[in-house]
């Protein structure tokens, strides 16, 4: 089962919403791999014992990891957070996010500045790049439960667009104008 992407739409009605275009404009996994944005598909049920993730998190040196469970009930200003979520940002790291139960969205940028929406649900591991402008937010269903992994201790700084001169932004557009091929397969 892959994951979902579309390009999304103008509207500025709840973020929540999937903002499909009319007609709907599906996105591959090889448009999105073009953007450095990888994707597996795991077995939550049994993160703890899957062989596939602990090779992804031994050859891409993930040795930091914790979880976050995002919903109403469990997370104090849920309101406020979401919306810093849902600004526009990059890092200076990867994002890596394995979505274990619930679902939400991962907004990135193309090249040619247009939204795509990534639907993650419950067995998807997403790696979104370096220096790519991207925000979150939940769906409809207002939870999810990620594993949030990182190399070293966990840094998440986000710097809001504009960040052109950002050493992550600089090399992630390198980058992309060279079409470097991605490291790691993903499927």
């Amino acid at each position: 089962m892959a994951i979902e992407a579309w390009f999304m739409d103008e509207s500025s009605e709840d973020q929540r919403l999937p903002h499909h275009r009319n007609p709907k404009e599906f996105v591959s996994l090889d448009h999105l791999a073009e953007l450095g944005v990888l994707y597996w598909h795991l077995n939550p049920d049994d993160y703890e014992n899957d062989q596939e993730l602990k090779n992804i998190r031994e050859a891409r040196g993930y040795n930091y990891m914790d979880l976050l469970d995002l919903c109403p009930e469990k997370v104090a200003n849920y309101e406020e957070k979401l919306k810093n979520f849902y600004t526009e940002h990059l890092h200076a790291d990867e994002e890596i996010r394995y979505c274990l139960k619930g679902s939400g969205y991962f907004d990135v940028r193309d090249n040619d500045d247009r939204w795509i929406r990534i639907w993650i649900k419950a067995g998807d591991l997403i790696i979104l790049p370096a220096g790519i402008y991207h925000r979150f937010t939940l769906d409809t269903g207002d939870y999810v439960k990620l594993m949030r992994l990182f190399v070293g201790e966990p840094v998440w700084t986000a710097y809001n667009r504009p960040q052109e001169d950002h050493p992550a932004r600089k090399e992630y557009v390198k980058i992309l104008n060279e079409k470097v091929g991605i490291a790691l397969e993903a499927h």
